[in-house]
């Protein structure tokens, strides 16, 4: 029986964080200690390095993933670790996971088998209690908004226009949409409100976008909270807690330290979801990453449609980052999936609906193409991947003329990417015009409608009543000058969960669409795509344990 990757996590002998640092060269004064193993980094660090010249940047993406995930951070880590076994001076940015899909059903973001994040419990469990300083910001301003309306509501806040919701780093549907201040007069003004995920707050995303602490007050400060009753915008500095919010979170905006089970560097930082967030870690992390390392290996959430659009359309023009290569994760049982394949019959050979998949592989890497980017396609192997099938898949990239890789890293880590990393490193060396889809200033159902187009394949876009209506204020307000973040279902190219492959003739229906102008940008929720999600019928949680020994079992 194949071990777990808790149990190949817990045979590691990890090095102290001081010993992974100076790998980097990062000196012990830049260190806040979280234990032996983990860190904080300085502000300064990367203050200082700025007149340094930047790695090589490489974006780790993905096809439309099945809903167990098709080893994207496994990827990345494997990567990573096989670029410092050529002998390249190399670094992993990452994103920290969420409790929700811990508890829940698609487990953490610390990679997996032999290409791995540690130390894996603290990564996946509170970590440096960023995601709570994060939740406490989140909620810090719910709690001043609402005491601000039940002690006069000198802003003259309408009750029914307010837009921040509460947030929990868990998955609850239950509370999607609640009632709060029930009962008592003194319990505040009874109104409707809800809750999102942590990672799916403006909050989150904020943390993502600032370059410094004053960067962060200042876009904490431009949240947008409420209208009044004159229908003008309530932001969280007419609230006046901003320098607060920049209290709670000034241990948070630094990035954190850690090592892969072959002690490479790993910064995480950030973990907004892809698909209903920009879906990237920290500017700051990068940024800090690229100054320190000739490679820097990131990942961006679910696929090209969602993580990578929004890392090339919204992270790397607001940090003023020049990606070099783009790495496709592509997995067997996902293409087999997009070929008609159900979940339940992914591990049975069949090489005809793999071949059938492919076309929502083809579809991901004309997207990459879209940003003038080189890209390889890694075939991220698993165990129950055929010889036939392998082969099949490779002949197919072949055929179409795609740089390809067969990535081990699962199994071997970074000796299984040695192949995939001298590959990449040639297309780091290949010169690129890497552009945005868009213009900003162009209109909001332009920029929609490019990105609907052109990274799904839709024939065009449906705006509902409310959609439109939204549009309208917003041109009027002045807020139609940013970028957009799509909220979609992760496993379609389309606003429909299980519409597979690469479909052509359909439409996005946009429902609704929220501001988020700390972050910078616009959010444009499409088809059923919630921000609160909810627990499978058999959540990760029945199966963990801790023994007295404080040996923690079940987690992955």
């Amino acid at each position: 029986m194949a071990k777990t990757d808790l149990a190949i996590a817990q045979e590691c002998v990890l090095q102290p964080i001081r010993e992974v640092a100076k790998t980097a060269g990062i000196e012990e004064s830049d260190l806040e200690y979280y234990g032996k193993y983990k860190a904080k980094l300085s502000l300064d660090l990367y203050q200082r390095n700025k007149a340094r010249k930047d790695g090589k940047l490489i974006l780790v993406t993905a096809i439309n993933p099945t809903k167990a995930g098709e080893g994207k951070s496994t990827t990345t880590v494997g990567l990573g670790d096989g670029l410092r076994r050529i002998g390249k001076r190399a670094m992993i940015a990452l994103r920290e996971p969420s409790l929700g899909p811990v508890f829940g059903l698609k487990g953490g973001a610390a990679g997996g088998g032999y290409a791995q994040v540690v130390p894996m419990e603290d990564l996946n469990l509170h970590f440096t209690g960023d995601m709570h300083a994060i939740t406490t910001a989140n909620n810090l301003i719910s709690a001043c908004l609402d005491n601000h309306i039940h002690q006069g509501n000198a802003l003259d806040i309408d009750i029914n226009r307010i837009t921040w919701k509460r947030c929990l780093d868990m998955n609850d549907r239950t509370l999607r949409n609640i009632t709060i201040a029930q009962g008592a007069k003194a319990n505040g003004v009874e109104r409707k409100d809800g809750f999102l995920i942590t990672v799916a707050s403006e909050v989150m995303a904020v943390l993502c976008l600032a370059d410094s602490l004053t960067d962060l007050k200042q876009r904490l400060g431009n949240m947008l909270v409420a209208y009044n009753t004159k229908q003008e915008p309530i932001y969280v500095r007419d609230l006046g807690i901003e320098g607060a919010l920049a209290m709670v979170m000034k241990d948070a905006i630094k990035p954190n330290l850690v090592q892969t089970l072959e002690h490479t560097p790993v910064v995480v930082h950030g973990g907004p979801f892809a698909n209903i967030a920009h879906g990237c870690n920290s500017i700051m992390a990068t940024k800090t990453c690229l100054k320190l390392a000739d490679y820097v290996v990131t990942e961006a959430g679910f696929g090209a449609d969602l993580g990578a659009e929004k890392f090339l359309d919204i992270k790397c023009r607001f940090a003023q980052l020049q990606p070099n290569a783009v790495v496709i994760v592509a997995t067997i049982r996902a293409l087999k999936q997009h070929g008609g394949v159900p979940f339940a019959d992914l591990q049975k050979e069949n090489v005809e609906a793999l071949l059938q998949g492919c076309a929502n592989l083809a579809k991901h890497i004309e997207t990459i193409q879209a940003f003038h980017l080189p890209y390889i396609v890694a075939i991220n192997e698993f165990a129950s991947d055929t010889p036939a099938e392998i082969k099949a898949l490779q002949e197919w990239c072949q055929m179409h003329k795609h740089p390809m890789s067969l990535s081990q890293v699962w199994a071997k880590g970074g000796e299984g990417a040695l192949d995939l990393a001298q590959k990449v490193c040639a297309l780091c060396d290949q010169k690129n015009e890497y552009a945005p889809l868009y213009d900003v200033n162009a209109s909001i159902p332009d920029k929609i409608e490019t990105i609907a187009k052109c990274c799904y394949g839709a024939k065009g876009v449906l705006f509902s009543e409310e959609a439109q209506r939204q549009i309208k204020d917003y041109e009027r307000l002045g807020w139609n000058h940013m970028p957009i973040c799509m909220a979609k279902t992760p496993t379609s190219l389309t606003d429909q969960d299980q519409l597979y492959g690469a479909p052509t003739d359909f439409t996005i229906t946009v429902r609704e669409l929220r501001p988020s102008l700390g972050a910078g940008f616009i959010v444009a929720l499409t088809g059923n795509v919630l921000t609160m999600p909810g627990l499978p019928k058999h959540p990760a949680a029945l199966d963990m344990d801790i023994d007295e020994d404080e040996r923690i079992k079940g987690l992955f």
